[in-house]
């Protein structure tokens, strides 16, 4: 084999590497996208079973972090990437980590379900946490196509998104408040769905990173802690 032909055979072999990483990322997003869309189904229809599965599938979420961790150690030690496959290794692992940690929150959400269920409290409160649950299920689903067509533009439009997470989520935490204020015996069934409640608005905080992570990825610039007005600078600048 000539020198050029070696080369090139390198060539191909890291980008099967880099594109195989990064289609195990986006099936271990559509693993924990899964795993929310149940937690949430589980609370709402008060399903203990889909609950524990929820629970027990967690450990499949942590697998997956850890094997694509590894690759991406591995392609950092083997080979010498140029500055865009570097960011693509970078922002994969930053991914990854955001991913893993919505899987954590999937799982609270789903024992929340479990405790919910059985204390059998009043479900008024669930049409604000069913709401804000479809925002950030749609937020998630969304960050993730902007990571497969590592589109910037639609990754600025579902960061755009996070505030309205927010704001659901103080009015959820008013409505629980009110709710207990009202009578003492709903305090223990109105904090379990603050709590869920609280991983949903964090789940929506890591849709955005991932988002960040695409911005990054496609254009370069680390977009943390800054505006989505500046965000969106920084993509009309490119």
């Amino acid at each position: 084999m000539t020198t050029n032909g070696r080369q090139q055979h390198i060539s191909k072999q890291f980008d099967d590497a880099l594109e195989d990483v990064r289609t195990k990322v986006l099936t271990m997003g559509g693993m924990v996208e899964q795993q929310l869309t149940h937690a949430l189904r589980s609370l709402i229809e008060g399903n203990i079973d889909m609950a524990t599965n929820v629970i027990e599938n967690e450990i499949q979420v942590n697998t997956y972090e850890v094997n694509i961790d590894q690759e991406c150690t591995n392609i950092l030690a083997r080979r010498q990437p140029a500055a865009s496959d570097l960011r693509l290794v970078t922002a994969i692992s930053k991914t990854i980590t955001d991913l893993e940690r919505v899987g954590d929150e999937a799982e609270k959400i789903a024992k929340m379900a479990i405790e919910l269920t059985e204390k059998q409290g009043p479900k008024s409160y669930y049409i604000g946490i069913n709401a804000m649950g479809t925002l950030v299920s749609h937020m998630l689903h969304d960050s993730l196509d902007a990571f497969a067509r590592m589109d910037s533009k639609s990754a600025v439009e579902v960061a755009g998104k996070e505030p309205e997470s927010d704001d659901q989520y103080s009015a959820i935490l008013r409505q629980l408040i009110t709710y207990m204020m009202e009578d003492a015996r709903n305090i223990s069934a109105a904090l379990d769905a603050i709590w869920t409640a609280r991983a949903l608005e964090r789940i929506g905080d890591h849709a955005r990173n991932i988002c960040e992570n695409v911005i990054y990825l496609v254009e370069g610039k680390d977009v943390r802690h800054i505006s989505i007005e500046q965000m969106e600078e920084v993509v009309a600048d490119s």
